[in-house]
């Protein structure tokens, strides 16, 4: 039986990528940090998928995950690690505050590698699959989403590294790419921002005021809408089974449109983006 590790499975993307795995016949290990979410996940999925608690920020927390999977795989190895917990965040970058950067660091980049590490001797024994889920953010950057486009950009990098370094032992390395689908991130990224905003100085809304109020609408929109996560789910069984598994998935039309939006010259590219913004500041 196949087998496969999805962090992040408690829901959105995570927990529909566990339930796509389980009914594809997987065994999976369904990456979660409270045992409410293990045991609800749990009822909705066949008994070969088994929570395992984890925190990608938190070593020992890892290191207990990657024994518990390493004694239920035994010598059969792991098929597939899917890294996909992470956070989404933002801000205006002339007053940001620094420990953010470095939250959305640790969790979004850090946290991918702490957690494929010890799992790659598992994964070598089977030429098992890596994917990283990435975001549309991970090739296009936007106004006050430079911290969490900063994480996905990196983490793009580091996935090219992993599948070159990987190469040897046919390890593949995918990343995929959603746009805008429709999860809790983005409820949890309007309450984030609607706590931040006041803390901002004074100034920072008087400069930034009506771009700032731009956002809340956009997070607000994004929110109601977007396509399900079920979408994604497909895209990284793909990755996960196929004979020639892409090195990139780019899911959702938004997606797609932004990439070829960042295709053209850099000059003509910001006029594009800065003619969907509204008026601030000179």
């Amino acid at each position: 039986m196949q087998s496969v590790v999805i962090t992040g499975a408690s829901t959105g993307i995570g927990k529909a990528c566990a339930l796509w795995m389980d009914r594809a016949g997987w065994r999976v290990f369904a990456g979660v940090r409270k045992a409410a979410d293990g045991a609800a996940l749990r009822a909705e999925a066949s008994e070969r998928l088994t929570p395992v608690f984890v925190d990608v920020t938190d070593g020992t927390s890892i290191a207990a995950m990657a024994a518990e999977v390493k004694a239920a795989v035994g010598e059969e190895g792991l098929h597939g690690l899917v890294n996909n917990a992470g956070m989404a965040t933002g801000g205006v970058l002339e007053f940001v505050d620094l420990d953010e950067l470095r939250r959305v660091l640790e969790v979004n980049v850090v946290g991918q590698v702490a957690v494929t590490q010890p799992l790659i001797p598992l994964l070598r024994r089977t030429r098992g699959r890596v994917v990283m889920m990435s975001s549309m953010a991970g090739f296009s950057s936007t106004p006050l989403l430079g911290l969490y486009a900063a994480s996905k950009h990196a983490l793009e990098a580091i996935t090219d590294s992993l599948r070159l370094e990987l190469y040897p032992w046919g390890i593949q390395v995918a990343s995929i790419q959603p746009g805008t689908i429709a999860t809790p991130i983005w409820g949890k990224a309007l309450s984030f921002a609607e706590e931040v905003a006041p803390t901002y100085p004074p100034k920072a809304l008087e400069l930034y005021g009506p771009l700032i109020q731009a956002m809340f609408q956009s997070l607000r929109k994004n929110d109601a809408k977007g396509i399900p996560a079920e979408a994604v789910a497909e895209a990284v069984f793909h990755a996960l089974s196929a004979a020639r598994p892409k090195t990139r998935y780019v899911v959702g039309q938004d997606a797609k449109v932004r990439q070829w939006i960042e295709r053209l010259p850099d000059r003509l590219r910001d006029r594009v983006m800065i003619g969907q913004m509204p008026k601030y500041g000179g």
